[in-house]
C-alpha cells in the first residue's frame, strides 16, 4: 500500500526541504531558478553591470505599489515619527555609490552534499550605481532615542517560508545603521529604480551578502532589543547542523571570477580558445569595502600573479587581468583572490547547511586548438 502524500496545508507548514529521491533539483528549484534571474558570467566585462543583467532574488511575489499614495514610514523608538515620500527624500542629499552585491547562496548548486534551494552557481553577482538619501540622515530627521539597540527594514514581500508566514523584514544594529555609505535608494544606474529591484524605494547597506539590502521599503522601525524576525533569525546563519545557532552572514567573503575566455559549448559551457596570447580577465571583491591585494591565476595547478585595475568604488569589485602564452592542449584555468586583511579564497569548498557563503575558486575547463 502506498504511503498518503502530504495535504497542501501539510506542505507549506514544513520546515524542513528534501532532496529529490535521485540527487536531481527537483521541480522547485527549477522553478525558483527561472525566477531568479542570475548574471551571465561574461557580464563581468562591464565595469559597471547593466541594471536588464543585474542579478535578482525575490523570496515572495513583486508587491504591487503605486508610488503616488507611498509612504516610508519611519517610526518606533524616535522623537519625530515621519512619513515621507520619494520627493521628500529627494530633497535630502543625495549620494551615488558603486556597490558590488553578491547573493549569500552564489555558489550553492556546486556544493557537495548539495544543500536545496534557489539553485546559483557563480552568476549572483553584479555591480550597480546606486542613488539616494543617506540612512544616518533620515534616521537623525526621526531623532532616534536612547536605548535603539536595532532598527529594522520592512518590506512590501509578504509569503511563507519554511512553515514561517511573515513579511520580509531585517534589521541592522544602530551602530552600523548610522554609517555614511549605507543608502535609501531610489534610482540605480543613472535612472529611476525599476520594479524588481525595489521601487519605489530600497535599502542598500554596501560590503554585505544581499540579503540585507531589503527591497520595497515602507517602514524603518527603531526597536529596544535585538530583532528575531525570520529573515534575520533563524534564516541567514551559517551553520554545520540545522541544530546549532549558528553564526549571522554578514560581510560578502573575498572572491575572485573570470571572463570565461574564447567561446563556449552551448550545453557544458566548456570553453575553446585558440592557441597563442590570450588574456585572462575578471574581476574580484571582499565585504565591509575591504580592498583586493592580489589576485593569482591557476593554469594547471601552476599559479601565476595578475596585474590588478581599476576600481570604480571603495565598494564595488576590482579588475584584473593576466596575458596567458596558450599552448594547444587541455587545461583547468583557476583564480583566486586575497583581500588587504589576509583573507584568501579556499581552493576546496566550505559546507554549511544552507549552502551560503561558499565563496570556492572558479574553475574553467578550456581546450586550446592550433
Amino acid at each position: 500500500m502506498s504511503s498518503r502524500s502530504p495535504t497542501l496545508a501539510e506542505r507549506l507548514a514544513t520546515k524542513g526541504r528534501r532532496l529529490s529521491e535521485d540527487g536531481r533539483f527537483s521541480y522547485e528549484e527549477v522553478q525558483l531558478a527561472l525566477r531568479n534571474r542570475g548574471t551571465p558570467i561574461e557580464a563581468l566585462r562591464y565595469e559597471i553591470t547593466p541594471s536588464g543583467l543585474h542579478y535578482l532574488l525575490t523570496h515572495f511575489d513583486m508587491p504591487e505599489i503605486d508610488e503616488g499614495s507611498w509612504r516610508l514610514e519611519i517610526d518606533g523608538l524616535v522623537g519625530r515619527p515621519l512619513s515621507l515620500r520619494i520627493e521628500d527624500l529627494k530633497r535630502m542629499t543625495g549620494v551615488t555609490e558603486p556597490v558590488t552585491m553578491e547573493c549569500s547562496g552564489s555558489g550553492r548548486a556546486m556544493v557537495q552534499p548539495r544543500p536545496v534551494g534557489q539553485p546559483w552557481n557563480l552568476d549572483a553577482v553584479s555591480t550597480a550605481r546606486w542613488t539616494g538619501a543617506r540612512l544616518r540622515e533620515v534616521l537623525e530627521a526621526a531623532g532616534v532615542r536612547p536605548g535603539t539597540v536595532d532598527v529594522v527594514f520592512w518590506g512590501a514581500d509578504h509569503g511563507i517560508e519554511r512553515g514561517e508566514e511573515h513579511t520580509y523584514a531585517r534589521s541592522l544594529a544602530l551602530a552600523t545603521a548610522v554609517r555614511d555609505e549605507i543608502i535609501l535608494a531610489y534610482g540605480m544606474n543613472g535612472e529611476p529604480l525599476q520594479p524588481q529591484h525595489g521601487a519605489p524605494l530600497r535599502l542598500v547597506v554596501p560590503g554585505w551578502y544581499g540579503m540585507a539590502s531589503v527591497k520595497w521599503l515602507t517602514r524603518i522601525e527603531a526597536i529596544d532589543r535585538a530583532f528575531d524576525g525570520y529573515q534575520q533569525y533563524p534564516n541567514y546563519h551559517y551553520r554545520q547542523t540545522p541544530d546549532e545557532p549558528g553564526v549571522p552572514v554578514t560581510a560578502i567573503r573575498v572572491r575572485a571570477l573570470m571572463v570565461p575566455p574564447g567561446f563556449a559549448d552551448f550545453f557544458t559551457r566548456a570553453r575553446v580558445v585558440k592557441a597563442g596570447r590570450t588574456v585572462l580577465a575578471g574581476r574580484a571583491w571582499s565585504g565591509f569595502g575591504v580592498g583586493i591585494a592580489r589576485v593569482e591565476v591557476g593554469i594547471n595547478g601552476i599559479w601565476r600573479d595578475a596585474a590588478l585595475g581599476s576600481q570604480p568604488g571603495r565598494y564595488a569589485w576590482r579588475a584584473w587581468r593576466y596575458e596567458w602564452d596558450a599552448a594547444p592542449g587541455e587545461y583547468e584555468l583557476v583564480c583566486r583572490a586575497t583581500d588587504a586583511e589576509g583573507d584568501a579564497q579556499p581552493v576546496t569548498q566550505s559546507w554549511t547547511v544552507s549552502g551560503m557563503g561558499n565563496n570556492v575558486v572558479q574553475r574553467i575547463q578550456v581546450l586550446v586548438r592550433p
